[in-house]
Formats: C-alpha cells, sequence, structure tokens
C-alpha cells in the first residue's frame, strides 16, 4: 500500500476540518474526506491522520487503544504506527494510509494525494 505520509505535500489537495482548538492533547476526531472514513489524532500537540480501517479485516481502526503513536485494532490486535501507517504486528501485514497534516491559520488540513 502506499505510504500517503511520505508523499510530497505538494502533490496532496489539503482538506479543512477542524479548527486546532477542537482537537486537545490525547484526543481523536472521526472525519470523512472524498467518501474516505480518516481519524485525526493530537498527540502530545503533533497531529496525526490515519485511515480508519484496519488492513487486516476492513474493521474500524479509530477506536482502538493508543500507547504513544501506535494504536491496536480493536478487533483483533494488530498494532499499526500513526506517523506512517506502518503495520507492526500480526495479523495485519499491509500497511494502511496515513496523510500528511498541516495546521494554516489555526485549522487542522489533512492532505489526499491528487492522484487518490
Amino acid at each position: 500500500m502506499f505510504n500517503y505520509r511520505m508523499s510530497d505535500p505538494a502533490t496532496c489537495q489539503f482538506y479543512d476540518v477542524i479548527s486546532q482548538d477542537e482537537l486537545g492533547n490525547g484526543e481523536r476526531a472521526f472525519v470523512e474526506i472524498d467518501r474516505q472514513p480518516i481519524v485525526l489524532f493530537n498527540i502530545g500537540g503533533e497531529f496525526f491522520a490515519i485511515a480508519d480501517v484496519c488492513s487486516h479485516d476492513d474493521g474500524p481502526l479509530g477506536e482502538g487503544d493508543l500507547e504513544g503513536v501506535t494504536i491496536t485494532c480493536p478487533r483483533h490486535g494488530a498494532k499499526f504506527d500513526l506517523r506512517n501507517g506502518k503495520a507492526l504486528t500480526l495479523p495485519a501485514v499491509q500497511d494502511i494510509a496515513a496523510y500528511p497534516v498541516r495546521v494554516e491559520n489555526g485549522r487542522i488540513q489533512v492532505g489526499i494525494p491528487k492522484n487518490g
């Protein structure tokens, strides 16, 4: 799977999703961009966005437990790195989409590659 986090932000269309003030430290927000379910996280003032779909069985990932920048799927326990979408443990063997995030004028924006 393509690692969106490593893509050049210049190749992305950024979407304004939420005010920076609305997402406190340790919180998450569920959004949808172009019919793609995405979860946005604030971890120590740094923002991360991943697909809300586990690559193991397409189940929801966003409600999983967080430990640092690692999320654990609530269904079967696969772990993923929020920074880059990398699958860290079985049963997942495929990475998930991770999206570039930026803050502009107090608004959090998520970048979706223009070609997909």
